[in-house]
Order: structure tokens, then sequence, then C-alpha cells
């Protein structure tokens, strides 16, 4: 039996041993196991667009906060000019998106590559570093600014219950288009059904979500 057939059968036996979040990992591992051979590629491409599109660094690191509260730097393809966390203060009162989280449709900040990884929510690919690592999910809540946490309610902070994901049921809802009371309650919903099986319909949704471009910008 091959090692990707032994940790196939690792998540489903459903021994006492392995507990939820132990499965979950074990998902996460063999999913990215399997795409690695397609993801690779993908990822040294859009590297070369990111270098040859702007001046910068081909990737932007980020402080995030993740389950329980615990900080972490976040990886993905850089989008925006290298100057672009200094200008947006001068930003966040025309924000388009209602409550917190800055979000603007026409961000003056982002390059032209990078308009096509957001629509293509290609940006996001490198964090599957920080799947690798044990930070992030490939399906939860998406990891939040600390200053954006530190304005959370209690009900807010209940997000933070599990493991940031790539993707998620408010990924697949519509994103930006949806306001932060929008986002947080979809986010606990799904902490609160989360599994196997919930996990590979989200991914499955995504693809979908992702063709559409619904509220990636």
């Amino acid at each position: 039996m091959s090692a990707v057939s032994i940790l196939w059968v690792g998540l489903f036996v459903g021994r006492p041993v392995y507990t939820a979040r132990s499965r979950k990992r074990l998902f996460d591992l063999v999913l990215i196991l399997l795409a690695l051979p397609v993801v690779l590629p993908v990822v040294a491409l859009l590297a070369l667009a990111v270098k040859l599109g702007s001046r910068g660094p081909v990737f932007f690191v980020q402080t995030r906060v993740g389950r329980d509260g615990r900080t972490f730097r976040m990886v993905k393809f850089r989008t925006m000019f290298p100057d672009a966390e200094a200008r947006r203060a001068a930003l966040v009162a025309q924000s388009e998106r209602a409550g917190l989280c800055f979000k603007q449709r026409n961000d003056p900040r982002v390059t032209r590559v990078g308009r096509f990884l957001r629509r293509s929510s290609l940006d996001e690919l490198p964090q599957l570093w920080n799947v690798l690592k044990g930070e992030m999910s490939l399906v939860g809540p998406r990891p939040a600014l600390p200053e954006e946490v530190a304005q959370y309610s209690p009900h807010a902070l209940q997000r933070l219950k599990g493991l940031p994901g790539l993707t998620g049921l408010w990924q697949v809802s519509g994103r930006a288009d949806l306001g932060f009371d929008e986002m947080v309650e979809l986010d606990i919903r799904y902490l609160r059904q989360a599994g196997l099986v919930t996990d590979l319909a989200l991914l499955w949704r995504t693809f979908g979500a992702v063709a559409l471009a619904r509220g990636a910008y």
C-alpha cells in the first residue's frame, strides 16, 4: 500500500486515536501531496510574472492572527506596489466593504499582474507553505490582521477557534461582496459543522467561486 493510501485510510478509519484535528491535518497533507506536481510549475510561472511585472519582491509576507489568537507570518504573491502599506491609511475611508477589513474594488496600489492574481485568487497559492507548516488549513476562516482582531467583539472572536484557511464558507459565498458581520456568521457556522465531508464540498465549490471571481478584488 502506498504512503498516500495509508494516509487516506487514516483519515476515515474512525479510530479514537484520530482526533478531528489530526484527521483535518492528514486531509490537508494528502491533498497538497497529490496537487504538488501541478501546483509547483504554476507557482514558478506566477513568480516570474510578478518579478517581471513590477519592482519589488515576489512574495508578500504579513503578520496574521491564527487559531486561538496566535500570530504567524502569512505568505502570498505580491499584488501591490512596494509602498502599499504606507498608503493604506490614506485609503481606509474609501473602503467599499461594510464593517472591519478594508476593501476597495479599484485599489490604486494594486499592480496589473496583481489584479489578475486577485481576480483568479492565485495570489493565495503560496499559503500552501503555511498549510504545510500547520499554521493554516486548506479550509477555514481567512486569517485576520492583528489591528482588525483588536477591534473584534466577543462574538467575532469565535472565528479564531479554528485554523485559518485558504478557502471556506465565506469565500464561496461572496467574499468581499459580503459585510464583516456576514463573514463572522459564516465562519462561526463553518466551525460548528466542520468535518472532512464539509471541507471536500467547500473545496469543490471553490473552483466555481474562483471561476466566477465574485467578490475577488
